[in-house]
């Protein structure tokens, strides 16, 4: 997020972030809810039947269709009609009947109620093609929970066919605008179960995952002036981190979790400095003549890249996490800007201004070729998932802001849409420990 460093970038995006980050007008438990539309097709899609869960329709949470939401939204799965009765874990499938619905893996299962209130819920993975029983998982949980088991099995499912961690049990963090109040919000990767962090009268921007998934980093405006923090999720605590002369903004965490890579503009232009997790005096990065803002660390800690008008136009550049020369990354447009690393270090996200619309793109780092992976016009805040296989951004569609998840190819989209307003500013936070 560049709250007022260019005055191109003023204009067009932060008058997006900061005063236009989702004029809400439904209340929290309507808006909280989303739905999800899956446009594209892949060239590879595993097909997979998730039958329902015996029990399933006695349960507050359709574990089945949650799992084949989280599946389809991956882009490496495409839905098989499952439908013509409910297979338990403990029964062996007709194979050729599911081979005839043209499914190559089958998920069953149960989930029933117990007596303390709890949820039992158990499922089998099948390979349809070889008839192969792939093992499975069982769960006891309070009712909220539910929907985290159904991501956990989306994961399982995920990593057993794929050979690849999921990703559908980590969580995102965004901003809301109710009226004049901001929320930090803290969600199911789906978009789902949102939790509200923060609540405040004055604008939040620039939400930030620690490594650990267990503190968000944030700029807050309630002091009349950018400020940044760190939040604790699990206990509402905070501590500040930056509040210098002049403007705080655009926190990115190291890879350690023991540093922060600021833009301060305590002495003069905005600038890059590291400061501790803990707080205290901060370090310039660099000397220069241009504004240096928008940091993120590169996966190994290594390098920071960030957002400068050194050359004239805002570029992407890099440089060493310890400090030294800044090298040029982007040479494509004039204006390009919120770079987002994938996890292997292998490909830069980051928005384009193209001919006026503001679009996603990925760029190969070996090869420095880039390419728009959107038709949108208005795309913001690119985040990679833990895993480097999608992307979650803001942007705007038929009139109002949107949160999309985007394959790396741009084939398979989903919308998170709130039922009731916009929503902005997503940052995909890290796996999970089981």
């Amino acid at each position: 997020m560049i709250p007022d460093h260019f005055p191109s970038i003023a204009r067009s995006v932060a008058r997006r972030q900061v005063l236009a980050a989702g004029a809400l007008v439904a209340s929290a438990p309507a808006w909280a809810q989303f739905r999800v539309e899956i446009t594209g097709v892949g060239l590879t899609q595993l097909p997979i039947a998730i039958a329902p869960l015996r029990g399933e329709d006695a349960a507050p949470q359709k574990i089945s269709a949650i799992v084949q939401a989280d599946l389809e939204r991956s882009g490496r799965f495409v839905g098989v009609d499952a439908a013509g009765g409910q297979i338990d874990e403990t029964s062996r499938p007709d194979m050729a009947l599911w081979r005839e619905r043209k499914a190559d893996a089958l998920s069953t299962g149960s989930i029933a109620a117990l007596a303390d209130g709890r949820w039992d819920v158990r499922f089998r993975l099948w390979d349809v093609v070889k008839a192969q029983d792939l093992s499975g998982q069982s769960f006891v949980v309070t009712r909220a929970d539910l929907r985290l088991v159904a991501h956990r099995i989306s994961d399982y499912i995920y990593e057993k066919l794929t050979g690849e961690r999921g990703i559908f049990s980590t969580r995102i963090a965004y901003v809301t605008k109710v009226g004049t109040r901001y929320s930090l919000w803290v969600a199911d990767a789906d978009g789902e179960n949102a939790q509200s962090a923060l609540s405040s009268p004055e604008p939040i921007i620039s939400p930030a995952w620690s490594p650990s998934g267990m503190q968000l980093a944030y700029v807050s405006f309630e002091s009349r002036k950018p400020v940044v923090y760190v939040h604790d999720i699990a206990t509402g605590k905070r501590r500040l981190i930056a509040n210098f002369r002049g403007s705080n903004s655009a926190p990115a965490w190291a890879p350690d979790g023991r540093t922060l890579a600021v833009t301060l503009s305590r002495d003069g232009g905005s600038q890059l400095y590291t400061v501790s997790a803990n707080g205290g005096e901060p370090r310039r990065l660099m000397q220069s003549a241009g504004i240096d803002t928008e940091p993120t660390y590169s996966s190994d800690g290594a390098m920071i890249y960030f957002v400068s008008d050194r050359g004239g136009t805002p570029q992407i550049y890099r440089v060493p996490a310890g400090g030294g020369s800044a090298e040029r990354v982007t040479f494509q447009g004039n204006y390009n800007i919120s770079p987002s690393l994938s996890p292997d270090g292998q490909w830069l996200a980051y928005i384009a201004r193209v001919s006026g619309a503001f679009k996603l793109h990925v760029m190969d780092l070996k090869s420095r070729t880039a390419s728009a992976i959107t038709d949108t016009t208005a795309d913001e805040s690119p985040s990679f998932a833990p895993n480097g296989k999608l992307i979650v951004y803001a942007t705007q569609q038929q009139g109002k802001e949107a949160l999309m998840t985007t394959t790396l190819d741009g084939r398979i989209k989903a919308r998170l849409a709130g039922q009731g307003g916009d929503i902005r500013e997503p940052a995909w936070g890290p796996f999970q420990k089981q």
